[in-house]
Parts: structure tokens; sequence; C-alpha cells
């Protein structure tokens, strides 16, 4: 398989503060990984956005049901 076809992973990675260092420097080593530091806030949104794509797909699948907009207005 050539590579210019293999898709990269993105992963979200939860690192102590004390050994956040070590770690970059760690994956900044390695010349097939590119590396970006987040925000805290950013890192959160995108969690809850992979929550959330998880549910819709869940219940695509009909292993959830999802609440009505009728429902979500009603509790604002």
């Amino acid at each position: 398989m050539s590579e210019a076809k293999v898709k990269p992973m993105k992963v979200l990675l939860d690192i102590k503060d004390n050994k956040a260092d070590f770690v970059m420097e760690l994956l900044q080593s390695l010349s097939f990984v590119k590396t970006e530091a987040i925000s805290a806030s950013k890192a959160r949104f995108l969690k809850e956005l992979k929550q959330s794509i998880d549910e819709v797909n869940l219940a695509k699948e009909g292993k959830i049901k999802l609440r009505s907009a009728d429902q979500l207005i009603d509790e604002l």
C-alpha cells in the first residue's frame, strides 16, 4: 500500500502538566508524528463534539433515542 494513501489518525491526549514537555518532546522526535498543542477549552469542545457525533451515530443505529427539539426547548 502506498504511504500517500494512508489516512492519518488524530489522537487527543490528556497529559499531566509536569509530564507535558517530556511527552511533546518525545512525539516531536518521531518523524511520522505531527504535534499541535491546543487549549483546554478547545480540547473540551472537541471531546464534547465527538460525544455528540457518537450519540447521533447510536441514534441512527437505533440504539438510543434522542430528545426532540420541543424537549430541548422545554429544558430552557
